[in-house]
């Protein structure tokens, strides 16, 4: 098994001490005389800043070191923790998440001025005014009958540790063969870099009773640093943290997720086997081979759902990271926002909520810049100066519904429909709904804002909005009421690893529809079949419903079953039927990944592979849709 680096694991948890810091800052700014979260914000940076020196991240620590100081002395009520102060640390943040990635923006000197500037500003004095902390390079080897003579290293160093912020790297270069090796001698070495408010001579007092039989040297570091006592729960390591959180009262365990991709993977090939074994004991008329098919089918259908939930994380992971973005974006447009959300403790498989980050940005940062109005604009309108964004979460059978939703203007019909006719995206005069006019929005490069600012109005994000959901076979829905808000729903499965699928025949080949996105299954007589051709349209309970003839869109060269079926699907309020020529049954369906050759092919999503070792493929659900709507506008406006 796999060792991870212990620096990765420092950097995990400095991106969660990061999260919570950003957190409680945010907080803070509303409640600003909370002394629960200004202990929260310095235990937070203290513990970073330990666990960097602990791995050498020592730019880290040093910057750290001075955002801690700052929230040292609004925690003994030095200074007020105002809203300049709390902004400036925030702006800190991004520099901190640059110097873990073991990166150097160039921004660290300008930050803790700032925070220099606002620490004054709240009745306080800067960080730089305070200096009596040192950093001390020590370097110390026992002689080698050190051990026989009953010294221990192990104490110096942790008396060495009660002095200040220590890192330790044992000195090896002396250490012989190991067929020379003598179990009674030392052959280590240590250096020792420490930062401590303490003088020389107590640094000296430790090596009191060995400095004659030790070498020694202790050299002053060149940077000094502020104050600050050093706990000792800093000193802790990021394994040592991982191994209090395996015996801790919630008993969670920190995995890789490439560990999880893995065991997802071992499921899918286990789910594949099962299938086969399925099917040829569908083929046997053996008892006992049926019922242990039955059986491993159990297990596989308990296993498959246990490790789903594994993978399964709760929203507020991503949720979390928007308050900051919202923060920033009220100053950079001036406008106040109220930023609520609810249904954090909706779970979406890992990977969903990974790529679930892009669309989520460019939808708030044009809420907040097209959607919201000026304070002067609210005000005049009758509105609350304070505008809102909101963003929910929802789960709706085996679907995920995000929304972000606003109470700012709205959306201009009349503008987008002109702007549409501009570019020629729909002819003069085009008879368009107001759902479908909205939807002109998600076209590449399409902008109603005449003025493009550093936040939107290029006409990019609304169309990484649209691809990415449409990624992950989700839709997307919008809707807007003039002066009221827009509201945008993004629905998202629960997972892309495997799904329940309905396994069709079109011609010799086999195809999987997501079932999630079927509605009802029909049979196309041939009766109807010759009376609808060349229209296409089915008559489903008095609506007109489109199909797509999966024989003709895959140029299949056997003719049509007598009894063909019309699967209808749909993605929110769009249906449209699917020809096929046989239903052949529920499926669990791993999914696999198209080659990158294929990869282009917008008709499939992916692939899979059936029990009997063939490959089905999986339609893209979305993109047939909307195929078929198109073919449905171009015959009405042939008729």
């Amino acid at each position: 098994m796999s060792q991870s680096d212990p620096a990765d694991v420092f950097r995990v948890e400095a991106q969660e001490l990061l999260d919570q810091i950003e957190q409680s800052l945010l907080d803070l700014e509303n409640r600003p005389g909370d002394a629960d979260l200004v202990a929260q914000v310095f235990r937070a940076m203290h513990t970073l800043k330990g666990s960097g020196a602990m791995f050498g991240f020592e730019a880290l620590a040093a910057f750290a070191h001075t955002c801690e100081s700052a929230f040292d002395r609004v925690r003994k009520g030095e200074v007020r923790a105002t809203p300049e102060l709390v902004s400036a640390v925030l702006g800190t943040l991004d520099h901190l998440r640059a110097l873990v990635q073991g990166e150097e923006d160039g921004t660290g000197t300008a930050l803790l001025a700032a925070v220099d500037a606002a620490m004054t500003g709240a009745g306080g004095v800067g960080c730089a005014k305070s200096s009596s902390e040192a950093r001390w390079t020590i370097r110390f080897r026992l002689s080698r009958d050190s051990l026989v003579n009953g010294t221990r290293p192990l104490p110096l160093l942790d008396e060495l540790r009660e002095l200040g912020i220590c890192e330790v790297t044992a000195l090896t270069d002396e250490i012989p063969p190991l067929d020379s090796v003598n179990p009674t001698e030392c052959y280590l070495g240590w250096e020792i870099n420490l930062l401590t408010s303490q003088p020389k001579s107590a640094i000296e007092e430790v090596f009191l009773f060995v400095s004659d039989e030790a070498a020694l040297t202790i050299e002053p570091h060149s940077e000094k640093i502020e104050n600050e006592k050093t706990e000792k729960a800093t000193t802790a390591t990021p394994a040592e943290k991982a191994t209090e959180t395996k015996s801790g009262p919630s008993g969670a365990i920190r995995v890789p997720a490439e560990r999880l991709d893995e065991l997802m993977n071992r499921v899918g090939e286990l789910v594949i086997a099962q299938s086969r074994l399925k099917q040829i004991s569908a083929t046997l008329s053996d008892a006992n081979l049926h019922s242990v098919a039955e059986e491993i089918e159990r297990l596989a259908s308990e296993l498959r759902d246990s490790m789903m939930s594994v993978r399964m994380v709760p929203i507020s992971q991503l949720f979390g990271r928007f308050r900051r973005l919202v923060h920033d974006l009220a100053r950079e447009t001036g406008k106040t926002i109220d930023f609520e959300t609810s249904g954090e403790t909706t779970e979406l498989d890992k990977t969903v909520i990974e790529r679930l980050a892009d669309p989520l940005i460019h939808l708030i940062r044009n809420a907040a810049d097209h959607g919201l109005e000026t304070p002067e604009v609210r005000r005049a309108s009758g509105k609350n100066e304070t505008g809102r964004v909101m963003l929910s979460a929802r789960q709706a059978g085996a679907e995920v519904i995000i929304s972000v939703s606003d109470d700012g203007r709205g959306i201009d019909l009349s503008r987008v429909r002109a702007k549409a006719e501009k570019n020629g995206l729909i002819t003069a005069g085009a008879t368009l709904s107001d759902s479908e006019t909205l939807q002109l929005i998600f076209q590449p490069g399409f902008s109603t804002t005449e003025q493009v600012t550093n936040l939107s109005g290029r006409g990019v994000g609304m169309d990484v909005v649209k691809r990415t959901i449409e990624g992950l076979r989700g839709t997307v829905d919008i809707s807007s009421k003039p002066g009221q808000g827009s509201e945008v729903d993004l629905r998202i499965p629960l997972t892309l690893a495997i799904i329940d699928g309905l396994l069709v025949r079109v011609g010799q080949g086999r195809f999987v529809i997501p079932l999630s996105s079927v509605e009802e299954c029909v049979e196309l007589t041939t009766e109807q079949d010759l009376r609808s051709k060349g229209r296409s349209f089915l008559t489903l309970r008095d609506q007109l419903v489109p199909f797509i003839r999966l024989r003709e869109l895959f140029a299949s060269r056997s003719g049509p079953d007598q009894y063909q079926k019309i699967v209808v699907v749909s993605t929110g309020t769009d249906r449209v039927g699917l020809v096929v020529d046989q239903i052949l049954g529920d499926h669990q369906t791993v999914i696999k990944p198209l080659s990158r050759f294929h990869a282009g092919i917008e008709t499939f999503s992916g692939a899979t592979i059936l029990g009997d070792g063939g490959v089905a493929l999986i339609l893209d659900i979305p993109h047939l849709v909307a195929a078929g709507q198109q073919e449905e506008e171009r015959l009405r406006a042939a008729i």
